[in-house]
């Protein structure tokens, strides 16, 4: 469930090229705070992911809720 909720928000991601330096600017708009820059897009996506995956474990670490996306709604439930 984890991976296709990274999924689903990586096919959210909204890409542009910086004006003043051509580089490649990417965020999640639904993530707040989810965002990369990079030279090259490819780059740019990727460090996208990897603030993905940890945006939404310091959001579960800090029990706040993640945002539904595509319909994928985590839930973090207590074990004793």
């Amino acid at each position: 469930m984890l991976l296709e909720y990274i999924q689903a928000a990586l096919r959210h991601a909204k890409y542009e090229i910086l004006a003043d330096d051509g580089s490649y600017y990417g965020e999640i708009p639904e993530c707040k705070g989810a965002y990369a820059n990079a030279r090259t897009l490819e780059d740019c996506r990727e460090q996208l992911r990897e603030v993905l995956e940890e945006w939404v474990l310091f959001r579960v670490h800090r029990n706040l809720s993640l945002p539904v996306i595509d319909g994928i709604k985590l839930i973090v439930k207590k074990v004793a």
